[in-house]
């Protein structure tokens, strides 16, 4: 999978979606995770705990990458989605 940017809640639960399809799953495929916290996940719900976002990540295969934020503006990011 490419590097995306995720700014927002609903641009990181668009990319996991996107990832989780891609992989031929299904929202109850997702570890130990209930199907609904996934659907919240994926819609960009707010209040999201980090531990359950890191198990969708291991659960996709997937990692969280910190860096400087780059100079691009919102609708920069917003096109690629």
């Amino acid at each position: 999978m490419t590097q995306h940017i995720a700014r927002t809640e609903k641009q990181l639960g668009a990319i996991l979606r996107r990832a989780r399809k891609q992989a031929s799953l299904t929202q109850s495929d997702l570890g130990n995770l209930r199907q609904g916290t996934v659907s919240r996940l994926e819609a960009g719900a707010p209040a999201i705990q980090l531990r359950t976002l890191m198990e969708a990540l291991a659960a996709l295969n997937l990692e969280l990458v910190v860096r400087t934020r780059s100079k691009a503006d919102a609708t920069d990011i917003e096109s690629l989605f």
